[in-house]
């Protein structure tokens, strides 16, 4: 396994990798859901690049980027056993040299949702995500089904730029009791990560709703909003009912649809989703 911070050496390590090619893009402080998605490519490609990479530019002026989780000797710890080819690992400076000014941005399914809390979030993330795109050249690229509506955001992007490259959305990896894993559940305090099954808990009820046939898509986000206003220490930013594809909001659930919501437990937001149909 090389790990590589320029791209010029990252050039000429790719030209070396004959066949399919699968890249897994993170942010680093790798947990098993990255875990899943670097099997996964090692399963269904003959090389797997991994890029670690804290992207300045899609996280908003509040938010935490100085403080985002790092250690990137635990994460090439973790990767060394899977088989992985390459582990790109540029700076800031590289990604963004002075002088930048050139961004990519999806429009109509970045306004809702997360896009409507974190203003120019997406913008910073198809930006990075074409970038590492052009410079590993990969024929799938792996991504989580817990950043929802960002795999549908890349989808578009993909399509629409013509990237000759198959996203591949993998499955939520949970713990024990239902929390999503996240880099960001190491923030929680011990009464906040009790709390935070709240999330789990539900979007389960709203799925059996619907499993008991409610497609009144109003009463399914209702049902979410009063399983988390039972518990005190989460605090609601959304919830949503939307078309899987297009992430309009629905009056009537028919079809594929995704459940979502994003909740702060004291400063620590986290966000979670069911795919219904």
């Amino acid at each position: 396994m090389k790990t590589i911070t320029t791209l010029s050496d990252l050039r000429a390590a790719r030209l070396s990798l004959t066949g399919t090619v699968g890249l897994v893009p993170t942010m680093g402080y790798l947990h098993e859901g990255h875990l899943s998605l670097i099997r996964r490519a090692r399963v269904e490609c003959e090389h797997v690049i991994v890029t670690i990479f804290v992207n300045p530019t899609q996280f908003g002026p509040t938010e935490d980027l100085s403080k985002y989780p790092r250690d990137l000797e635990r994460d090439l710890g973790l990767i060394e056993p899977l088989g992985v080819d390459l582990v790109w690992n540029p700076s800031a400076e590289v990604m963004y040299p002075s002088g930048y000014q050139t961004w990519v941005e999806v429009e109509a399914m970045t306004r809702p949702l997360e896009g409507a809390m974190r203003p120019g979030h997406f913008r910073g993330v198809t930006t990075v995500v074409a970038k590492l795109f052009n410079a590993t050249q990969p024929h799938k690229a792996y991504f989580g089904q817990k950043d929802a509506q960002q795999a549908a955001v890349i989808r578009q992007m993909t399509q629409d730029l013509d990237f000759p490259i198959e996203i591949v959305v993998c499955p939520i990896v949970r713990e024990a009791d239902g929390l999503a894993m996240s880099s960001r559940n190491k923030y929680l305090s011990e009464a906040e990560r009790k709390a935070a099954t709240v999330l789990f808990r539900a979007l389960s009820a709203a799925k059996d709703l619907y499993e008991g046939g409610e497609r009144d898509a109003e009463k399914v986000r209702g049902k979410m909003k009063e399983v988390l206003a039972g518990e005190p220490l989460a605090q609601m930013q959304y919830v949503s009912c939307a078309d899987y594809v297009s992430l309009e909001e629905l009056r009537e659930i028919k079809g594929k649809t995704l459940l979502s919501m994003a909740v702060f437990f004291g400063k620590t937001r986290l966000i979670d989703n069911f795919v219904l149909g």
